[in-house]
């Protein structure tokens, strides 16, 4: 058997001291992630977090900066994730959009209410990354190269 890390992105967005979260039907119950998925193939990093975030809660959203790259096992389902996070704006939302299967609704939460709901956090990557983003961790979009 080959390993290899399940390749992830996810955003960071907020506004009004509210963070962008998805709740959402999970193996262990109703939980919630960033706006988050898999990165698909051919696509660039940029362009599958801008198409998950717009899945998964009807926001278009533009990538500003590279909060971090973030490798996680996840030992009780025997899986390794490399998750790139991004923080940027939401420029547009579209009422009418289906949300993905699984996805309940999108909310905006404070950073204490996301730490009061953290034993239904998908992963404890949730957290850090808007820790990180709190504490001003900004990379350039130009640090990513993607060939076609």
């Amino acid at each position: 058997m080959i390993w290899k890390p399940h390749v992830t992105v996810a955003a960071v967005v907020e506004r009004d001291g509210k963070f962008l979260l998805v709740e959402e039907h999970t193996d262990d119950g109703i939980g919630f992630n960033q706006p988050a998925g898999h990165l698909e193939c051919k696509e660039s990093l940029i362009d599958a977090v801008v198409r998950e975030t717009r899945e998964e809660t009807r926001y278009d959203f533009a990538p500003r900066s590279l909060v971090g790259v973030y490798n996680w096992r996840n030992d009780a389902r025997d899986l390794t994730y490399l998750r790139f996070t991004f923080a940027g704006e939401i420029v547009g939302f579209d009422p009418a959009r289906a949300l993905d299967d699984g996805i309940i609704a999108a909310h905006w939460l404070t950073l204490e209410e996301i730490r009061a709901c953290r034993a239904q956090h998908r992963s404890p990557l949730i957290l850090r990354c808007i820790e990180d983003w709190i504490a001003d961790q900004r990379h350039p979009l130009s640090l990513l190269t993607h060939f076609a």
